[in-house]
C-alpha cells in the first residue's frame, strides 16, 4: 500500500536534486511581522522526527517506515530552505518557540495514531500558511520558497490520511476538531500580524484551514477517496 508512496518520495527527492535550490544569493525582503512568523514556522519544520520514525518502525510495514523517513527528510529540507531564506533577508533563525514546544509534547503523548492526528493538524495549517505566504509575498524569493514547500505539504496530507484510514473511529472526529480549533486559535493569534501583512484576515485563514481539515477527515473515513500519490 505504501510502496507507491516510497516511489513518490523518491521522485520528489530526484526533482529537488535536478532543480536545485532557489537563488538564495538574491536578497529577500520581508516585513518584520513576516520575519517573526517565518522564524516560528522554521522552528516547527526543524524537528528531528526521531519519535515519529521510531513509531513508524514499530508499525510493522517496511514501506511505510521508509516513506516516513523520507517525509521527515522533506520536513528538514523545509527548515533548511526557510533558514536560508531568513539569511537572504539578513535575519537569523531562533532556537525555539513555546508554541512548537507544546505541539511536540502533544504529538508524543500517545502512540502513532495520536501523533499523526496532531501532525495532520499541522499539515492543514501549513497548507493555509504557505499559500498565504506564496500569494501575499511581494518578494519573488519568498514566494518561490513558499510555493515549493506548499507543493510538498499538498502531498503530505493524503500520505498521513492513508495511514489513519481504517485506524480511526468516527467517534474521534469531534475531539479531533476541537484540537484543531485550539491549535488554529493559537496560530491566528501568534501569526495574525503576518497574515494581515500578507493580505489575509484571521477569519479567512481559519476558514481555509478548517476546509482543508474537513476534507482530510472525510478522506480518512471514505474508502472510495483516492489517497494515492499525486504523481502515481
Amino acid at each position: 500500500m505504501f510502496a507507491e508512496w516510497v516511489r513518490d518520495f523518491e521522485d520528489a527527492a530526484d526533482r529537488r536534486r535536478d532543480t536545485g535550490d532557489p537563488d538564495f544569493a538574491r536578497r529577500a525582503v520581508m516585513a518584520p511581522e513576516v520575519v517573526a512568523s517565518v522564524r516560528r514556522f522554521q522552528v516547527g519544520e526543524s524537528g528531528d522526527g526521531a519519535n515519529l520514525i521510531a513509531k513508524a518502525g514499530d508499525a510493522g510495514d517496511d514501506d511505510y517506515a521508509r516513506a516516513v523517513r523520507m517525509f521527515v527528510a522533506e520536513e528538514r529540507d523545509h527548515a533548511r530552505m526557510l533558514a536560508l531564506l531568513l539569511g537572504a533577508a539578513g535575519r537569523d533563525t531562533i532556537a525555539g518557540h513555546w508554541s512548537d514546544a507544546v505541539f511536540v509534547r502533544l504529538r508524543r503523548v500517545l502512540g502513532l495514531r495520536m501523533e499523526l492526528m496532531v501532525l495532520l493538524i499541522a499539515e492543514v495549517v501549513a497548507l493555509g500558511y504557505y499559500r498565504a505566504l506564496r500569494d501575499g509575498a511581494d518578494d519573488p524569493l519568498v514566494a518561490e520558497v513558499a510555493g515549493r514547500i506548499l507543493d510538498d505539504e499538498r502531498r503530505h496530507v493524503p500520505f498521513h490520511c492513508l495511514r489513519l484510514r481504517g485506524d480511526l473511529p468516527r467517534t474521534v472526529r469531534g475531539p479531533w476538531r476541537v484540537l484543531l480549533l485550539g491549535a488554529l486559535a493559537v496560530v491566528c493569534l501568534d501569526h495574525g500580524p503576518a497574515l494581515r501583512r500578507l493580505g489575509v484576515t484571521r477569519r479567512a485563514f481559519a476558514a481555509e484551514v478548517i476546509g482543508h481539515f474537513d476534507a482530510a477527515v472525510a478522506a480518512v473515513h471514505d474508502p472510495a477517496h483516492d489517497l494515492l500519490p499525486v504523481s502515481a
